[in-house]
This record gives C-alpha cells, sequence and structure tokens, in this order.
C-alpha cells in the first residue's frame, strides 16, 4: 500500500468486504534508521493492545505512556488502575496520569519528554493545540472507523447498531477538533451477522495497532500522505450511556438484532415485561436470532410488536414489527440468566405456549 491507495473511505468500499480482511497480513512496516521517541496516550483495553504492538516494535521506542488517572468503579468503588498503565508498568515504561493540560505546568513536563511522535488511542481527553504541537513529526491517532463515518466516542458500537456491514481502522493526523485530522491508512473490515460490539472491539484493536507501525514508518521515512477527510460526509458516535440499551420492539428484527449486538456487552440490552397482575419485571436479553416473518405464522400474525408469544425451537420468541425474535436465555433483574424455557415457566407461569404470555416495553 502506498500513498492515496492506503486511504480508502466507506464510500468507496467494494460490495461484499469479507471479514476475512482485518485477518490479512498487514505490510511490515520498515524501521526507521533511529528508533522512534513514542508518547503513548491511551486508557482501557483498546488501547492497551495499540500499546502492546508498539512495545513489540522495534522501529519505535516508547518513552512515557500517559493514561487517565486511576478512578473508583464497580460496587465496591475500589479504585483500579488503566489498563494502559498496568501494561506500560510491566514494561518499566513511565507512567504519566494528569487530570488534564489545562496547566503549563502538564504541558511543560510533556515537552520535555522531546518525543518524536504522539501516539493516542482512546485516551480521554481532549489534547489542546499546545500538546499537538509538541511532537517533531506530529500527533498520530488510532480511529475504530472509517473516518469520515463514525467520528466520536463510541464508532464500534455505533457501527453495528446501524446495522453497518463494514467498519474498519483510520490512522489519522490529529486536529484540534474532534476526530477531523487528515488521514494516513485506512483499512476496512466486514461485519458479521452474529458480530456484537465486544467481537469487533477486540479485532479491530489488533487491525489498529498492526496498522499504526506501518504508518509510523513511512511517518519517519517522509512517505506518508495525508489525505483530507470530507466533511460533508461525516457522521458522528456519541458516547453510549445505560438507556441506549432500551430495545425498541416497534423496529423490524434485523434493526433489534442490530441494536442488541451494538449493547453488547455494555451497556447492554434491557426490556421492561409487562405480566398481567403482577409487577413490571426488568430483563436483560443477549444476541438472539431473527425468526420467521409474522405473516408465516398466523397465530403470531397479529401480535403487537414486544408480545411475547412463547417458545420457538426452545427459543423466547417476542414479536418485532414484522418478525419473530428469538432469544435463548434472558436475564431477570438481579438473577442469573436461564435458559428460555425456565423462564416461561418461573416468571410467566406459563410452561407451554398459547400465545400472548407478557409484552416487553
Amino acid at each position: 500500500m502506498t500513498g492515496q491507495d492506503d486511504v480508502r473511505n466507506d464510500a468507496a468500499m467494494p460490495d461484499g468486504v469479507a471479514k476475512a480482511d482485518a485477518a490479512q497480513p498487514v505490510t511490515e512496516p520498515a524501521a526507521p534508521r533511529e528508533p522512534l521517541r513514542v508518547v503513548f496516550m491511551g486508557t482501557p483495553g483498546f488501547a492497551a493492545v495499540i500499546l502492546r504492538h508498539l512495545l513489540e516494535w522495534h522501529g519505535c521506542e516508547v518513552i512515557a505512556a500517559y493514561t487517565q488517572p486511576d478512578r473508583p468503579c464497580g460496587r465496591g468503588q475500589q479504585c483500579r488502575p488503566p489498563e494502559v498503565k498496568l501494561l506500560a508498568i510491566e514494561h518499566g515504561v513511565p507512567v504519566y496520569q494528569p487530570l488534564n493540560f489545562k496547566t503549563e505546568e502538564a504541558v511543560a513536563e510533556l515537552r520535555s519528554l522531546r518525543p518524536d511522535v504522539l501516539v493516542v488511542a482512546a485516551y480521554g481527553l481532549i489534547l489542546p493545540q499546545s500538546v499537538l504541537d509538541i511532537p517533531r513529526l506530529g500527533p498520530v491517532n488510532v480511529h475504530a472507523s472509517l473516518l469520515p463515518r463514525l467520528r466520536g466516542a463510541a464508532p464500534i458500537q455505533r457501527a453495528v447498531m446501524a446495522g453497518d456491514a463494514v467498519t474498519g481502522v483510520t490512522i489519522m493526523r490529529m486536529e484540534a477538533s474532534l476526530d477531523t485530522g487528515p488521514m494516513l491508512l485506512q483499512k476496512a473490515m466486514g461485519i458479521g451477522i452474529g458480530d456484537t460490539a465486544g467481537d469487533l472491539h477486540d479485532q479491530l484493536a489488533e487491525l489498529g495497532g498492526r496498522l499504526l507501525t506501518v504508518a509510523l514508518g513511512k511517518l519517519a521515512d517522509g512517505t506518508a500522505v495525508a489525505i483530507p477527510q470530507d466533511n460533508e460526509r461525516a457522521t458522528y458516535a456519541a458516547k453510549l450511556t445505560k438507556a441506549d440499551g432500551l430495545i425498541d420492539w416497534n423496529r423490524t428484527a434485523v434493526q433489534v438484532h442490530a441494536h442488541i449486538r451494538g449493547v453488547t456487552p455494555w451497556p447492554g440490552a434491557y426490556c421492561t415485561i409487562q405480566r398481567e397482575g403482577q409487577k413490571e419485571l426488568r430483563a436483560s436479553l443477549g444476541p438472539g436470532r431473527i425468526g420467521p416473518l409474522l405473516s408465516d405464522a398466523p397465530e403470531y400474525g397479529a401480535s403487537t410488536p414486544g408480545t411475547i408469544v412463547g417458545l420457538v425451537d426452545e427459543q423466547l420468541a417476542i414479536a418485532c414489527a414484522d418478525r419473530l425474535y428469538l432469544v435463548d436465555s434472558i436475564r431477570p433483574a438481579d438473577r442469573k440468566p436461564m435458559d428460555a424455557r425456565a423462564f416461561l415457566c418461573g416468571y410467566l407461569n406459563a410452561c407451554e405456549c398459547d400465545g400472548g404470555l407478557a409484552v416487553c416495553v
């Protein structure tokens, strides 16, 4: 891959991009004469995978890792170090955890490291221009979408939720604006009908790490070509909240399936089940499969979207706008997951189905 041929956006992707594309070898980057001095900035697991690729590449020296401060998490609210911090410590890389770069002291500390390149991946902080101007070869970002589509905080999840067939990774030069910088490299990857956001997260992190070292090699030898983004085609991937997990059964089964996969593993898909004469029950669902058309099942054809109609092939069948959606298991609030028949018997008091047992909202 050379020059503009390295950069492709989703509009230019051929139909039927195979999922295996992401597994194809990325051209091994040529090592610069002198290893690049890299300062890495990132926080969660996605960023840790990128950092691991840098640590394994002989073309650079990671001289420092910047990551978010340790923060309380979980029910016990105990502080847990970010995954990038743990990996950096394991490899003897100095770790910095400033709250932000609003003070001259924080900026000066970074400047004193004299980095050739600043590599950013899922850091979680907006970097001011004073920081972006520090590295000799510029700041580079690893973004998990085919820019300019899905700029923002949750590109992996939003791609799945939208029902996209293709996603990918973009390596870009950073600007002060959100994910608007010119693109250095881009590689596509197909999204399978059963892929969850969690599945793609791991695959895209590996792809991003491999592609990053190629881009850094090009920056080092002066062959990198930066292609401006088409801002008119830009879309935005808003950060997920727990409310994004709520399932809308008025949508088609294909859309419901995409939504559930997109919020798996976090925040998780859920609905509230109304049971006659009983309290509403909140329940979580994992990805299932798309069932038959309602028009092909006369006994369910008039079912209101969200109606639990019973079991189909030992799976819990829920009516969508056009089809049934079938799930293997369901987890009532504060309970362990249970299979469809156990839920039907235990919570809906109906071990066999005669239609219209409850409504999910």
